[in-house]
């Protein structure tokens, strides 16, 4: 039986400025760095944001996409995270067209094109917002 996620990984080309994106956006705790060992495929380092694990391995960027990874953030906390990635300098993407009620996001790229996204809703918002949409559109057919 599948328990939850265990890890989340991204290769980077650079292990310290990625750390630094995540210490820096995420406040992400560091709690291992292989230094010059190489135990897995490259050089990697290990940080937990909230309860999840982040792994880094060096390695070659990949292109742009719309994969990413949502982390979940209050409303009130929306301005400071905003104001904290422009301030960092990554590319910061447009939000997609939204229904309202399910929450707002930011959507960001780090250094080798990952998109991270902040997201100030719930799966269980989502499904009520696009479950009264869905009812209403019929309604009116």
């Amino acid at each position: 039986m599948i328990e939850g996620v265990s890890h989340i990984t991204f290769v980077v080309r650079d292990l310290e400025k990625s750390a630094s994106f995540l210490r820096t956006l995420f406040d992400a705790q560091e709690v291992y760095s292989s230094g010059s060992q190489t135990y897995s495929l490259s050089r990697e380092k290990f940080f937990l944001i909230g309860q999840t694990w982040i792994a880094l391995m060096k390695g070659d960027c990949i292109e742009k996409s719309y994969n990413h990874v949502a982390f979940k953030i209050s409303d009130t906390d929306f301005d400071i995270h905003l104001k904290r990635i422009k301030e960092y300098g990554v590319e910061i993407r447009t939000p997609r067209p939204r229904v309202a009620g399910e929450g707002r996001s930011i959507y960001f790229y780090d250094f080798d094109n990952h998109l991270f996204e902040l997201h100030t809703g719930t799966l269980k918002q989502r499904l009520e917002r696009y479950t009264a949409k869905s009812g209403a559109e019929m309604a009116a057919v």
